[in-house]
């Protein structure tokens, strides 16, 4: 009915990688495209569904877990949903796949080194977190897990924004043409 295939986009790196920057751009492509489409990233999720949650590993897990059943909801609606979360584990991106189910799940890391998420960090979170004014910071007192087996890589630090989208969407776009034609209501 939706004449799209049913996909979930997990956009995973740290923070100031580009995740919230590639996903709003690529849904603004998809939208402009003719697609349904949806975003979820942390502020959206963070400021609502999941405000009473802190940042220790087990409410980052519980975050990540409401993010993927309600990114199932909207895959059951037949919609194409983008999601931008740090997700520094892998077992909780793994945990994402399996509730989703991993024939929906494309997972795209957004490889940047940490000297220029820093140096990109319009908040100062990371100069918060060097002086011990954040706990719990991905990349400085909490680990990030880098993806084994992404079905996507972008280094975007090594290339333009440009070039990322161009990648992101060559590699999504393909994935999301109704492979099943619209049948007629007689034929319902």
């Amino acid at each position: 009915m939706m004449q799209q295939e049913p996909r979930l986009v997990w956009l995973t790196g740290l923070s100031g990688s580009g995740k919230s920057t590639l996903a709003l751009r690529l849904e603004h492509y998809l939208f402009h495209k003719g697609f349904k489409v949806f975003l979820l990233d942390g502020d959206n999720v963070r400021n609502g569904l999941n405000s009473d949650l802190s940042f220790t590993a087990e409410d980052r897990k519980e975050n990540l877990r409401r993010v993927g059943e309600v990114a199932k909801l909207m895959l059951d609606a037949g919609l194409v949903v983008l999601c931008a979360f740090i997700s520094p584990s892998e077992s909780e991106r793994a945990l994402v796949k399996v509730i989703v189910g991993a024939s929906r799940f494309t997972e795209v890391y957004i490889n940047c080194a940490l000297e220029v998420c820093e140096n990109r960090d319009t908040k100062g979170l990371y100069a918060k977190a060097r002086r011990g004014l954040i706990s719990n910071f991905t990349g400085i007192s909490a680990p990030y897990e880098i993806p084994l087996h992404p079905d996507l890589e972008l280094q975007t630090d090594k290339e333009s924004i440009e070039e990322s989208m161009y990648k992101l969407i060559s590699f999504v776009e393909p994935q999301l043409q109704d492979r099943q034609p619209a049948k007629a209501f007689s034929e319902r």
